[in-house]
């Protein structure tokens, strides 16, 4: 504010300045009235002008009386009475006339010469130099100190944490669901920061850090703020990555200043987010690591040795990324207490959407606990993007409250991708892509330990997506069989196998399937030791991200000999599978048919209807094998 206040006054300055020169411009001296200089030479020839300057741009001067005759104009004329007799000035723009001075002579003119007067131009070149310079110079402070508020190049040390008091925090545990561990374990840090005095007393410490770990998405910047707001204490946020700056020492400086604030508002929460951004391990890259980064980590562990614990500052820190992280960062006395936020199960998730749903106008059909079970998988942010999404199409429709028609369109469209009706198929593929799916939805029907199938569509979504078969687990799975996983390759390769079957031929559009078949044989024999040839062993040297898919190859130790060895062993998965999957489908043809023969005409099949009609091809069978044998 105080650099706002200084600029706003400066171009006062200059306004004030600049009125100041019209002022002695046009009100000290009084305006002449310009002529011309054929109008000139007819009053000089008729004796009507005394006092001449000369300069080399105009000629001024004065006139006797106004007996002028027809010389000048009726408006010139009054210009000067208005003005009185005393100030009949006038001007006009000088031309080439050698015989002017002869003229003022023969007339008896008193005239004097003068230069162009440039007092003028000097005060505003001077003026605008000067702005022009302060301008540049406050350019160039604001760009060094980047956000860092006023004070220029000396606020780029200072902390860019944002505080929050208790009355903007607004966040306690009845806005956080689904992670009801997690709140339990924060509560003790609540209680300490509300009533210090009953740990002191028995001489227990808390713990310096608390290191909320869990995928993105989960709550985990929730969950601090609401940790604030329970214990009704100041609230420190601040990024890892905003430490780092170009200059070096930077992050360190502002490392103290954060720890110097927090002190100073004690009790209150230290909160770094992404904490990976600034205490990646050292070990990493040891050859192109920045040193800047390092002196801020060093500064980050030096800052949570020395602050006594007792006074009341808790520092909390997320990550999605823990195996990164610096051991030093890690040890007892510095993030020494861990609390993981998991993905919510499906009471979890239920919970969630109620409090999402509070400010929602629900109709009566809206069952929370069926859209939960829809929705396998999904984290806290991605429920509530479902709730509104519901919300929107709700608007969009112009109904009066949102129904369960919108809560399955919301989780389609957050699944699939948005529909594409404009994209207009030809016959030929909409008939492979029918087919496809109906691949898909009878080998997930016909295999048991097969996660049910709610929803086939071949209508085009999202970027890519020409159709799609949507599988509803009965429950959250946190294990899988080998048998389980066969089953699961199989249902991929359903939709590539009756393309073979039916046209001969195959397309493009199992890429995707192809791909995640691939990833499960290749964990089947690389992770989690499921092939009989390779044995009990597993062939990856470092330690997958817990939270985040990463597509980047593990270090092989393993000899050439081995990786062919394991490439062949996948392929073996994948052709049973494949040779699986056609001997199912070969003996349900008629299924295939019949539910590609609905999508064709129907475009979308529900789950009830085509258990339905698996169940009506199963009875239309069983009277010809009674009458066969």
């Amino acid at each position: 504010m105080g650099e706002r206040r200084w600029q706003i006054s400066l171009w006062y300055v200059l306004a004030a300045v600049f009125f100041l020169v019209l002022l002695y411009s046009y009100g000290v001296h009084e305006a002449p009235q310009e002529i011309s200089y054929s109008q000139f030479k007819a009053l000089l020839n008729a004796g009507k002008v005394t006092d001449l300057v000369l300069t080399p741009e105009e000629v001024q001067g004065r006139l006797t009386d106004l007996e002028v005759g027809q010389i000048l104009s009726a408006e010139q004329v009054a210009h000067f009475r208005r003005w009185g007799q005393r100030e009949m000035r006038f001007r006009a723009v000088r031309v080439e006339d050698p015989k002017l001075v002869e003229l003022l002579e023969a007339k008896g003119v008193p005239f004097a010469g003068r230069t162009a007067s440039t007092w003028l131009m000097n005060i505003l070149s001077w003026v605008l130099s000067a702005a022009l310079f302060i301008g540049i110079w406050l350019f160039v402070l604001r760009r060094l100190a980047g956000s860092g508020g006023p004070g220029g190049l000396m606020a780029v040390g200072r902390s860019r944490a944002k505080v929050y008091v208790e009355s903007e925090t607004k966040v306690t545990f009845a806005d956080v669901a689904g992670i009801d561990e997690a709140k339990e374990e924060l509560r003790e840090i609540v209680e300490f920061l509300r009533t210090p005095e009953r740990f002191r007393r028995l001489g227990g410490k808390i713990p310096k850090g608390v290191l909320l770990v869990g995928a993105p998405g989960t709550g985990k910047t929730l969950l601090a703020r609401a940790v604030a707001g329970e214990a009704k204490v100041p609230f420190f946020s601040i990024s890892g990555s905003e430490f780092v700056e170009l200059f070096v020492g930077v992050g360190a400086a502002r490392v103290r200043d954060l720890f110097e604030q927090a002190k100073q508002k004690a009790p209150c929460i230290v909160f770094i987010d992404e904490l990976d951004a600034l205490g990646k391990s050292r070990a990493i890259n040891p050859l192109g690591t920045h040193d800047e980064r390092e002196q801020t980590l060093n500064q980050l562990l030096v800052e949570m040795d020395g602050f006594d614990p007792n006074v009341g500052v808790i520092i909390m820190a997320a990550t999605n990324r823990p195996e990164i992280l610096d051991p030093a960062l890690l040890r007892a006395g510095r993030f020494d207490r861990h609390v993981v936020l998991d993905r919510p199960d499906v009471r979890g998730r239920e919970a969630i959407l109620r409090v999402h749903t509070r400010n929602v106008k629900l109709g009566p059909d809206v069952d929370l606990q069926v859209v939960a079970q829809r929705t396998p998988g999904f984290v806290g942010a991605d429920l509530a993007n479902v709730v509104n999404e519901a919300a929107l199409l709700a608007a969009r429709r112009n109904r009066e409250y949102v129904t369960m028609q919108d809560f399955d369109d919301a989780v389609d469209r957050i699944i699939a991708g948005l529909e594409r009706k404009s994209r207009v198929m030809s016959p030929r593929e909409k008939r492979i892509v029918a087919y496809h799916e109906a691949g898909h939805a009878v080998v997930a029907s016909l295999l048991p330990n097969v996660d049910p199938v709610r929803k086939i569509s071949i209508i085009p979504r999202g970027i890519g997506a020409l159709g799609y078969t949507q599988q509803l687990p009965t429950e959250d799975r946190y294990l899988m069989t080998r048998s389980e996983l066969e089953n699961r390759l199989a249902v991929l390769l359903g939709g590539r196998v009756a393309e073979e079957m039916v046209f001969g031929d195959v397309s493009t559009g199992a890429q995707d399937d192809l791909q995640k078949a691939t990833d499960i044989a290749l964990a089947m024999v690389s992770r989690y030791g499921m092939s009989e040839a390779l044995g009990l062993r597993t062939f990856e040297s470092e330690r997958r991200s817990l939270f985040l898919e990463s597509a980047a190859a593990s270090r092989r130790d393993y000899s050439e000999a081995k990786a062919a060895a394991i490439d062949a062993e996948v392929e073996r998965i994948l052709k049973l599978a494949h040779q699986r999957v056609r001997e199912l489908l070969q003996a349900h043809r008629r299924e295939l048919e019949t539910v590609a023969e609905w999508l064709l005409e129907k475009e979308v099949l529900e789950g009830d209807q085509l258990r339905s009609l698996l169940e009506q091809c199963a009875a239309q069978r069983e009277p010809r094998t009674a009458a066969g044998s």
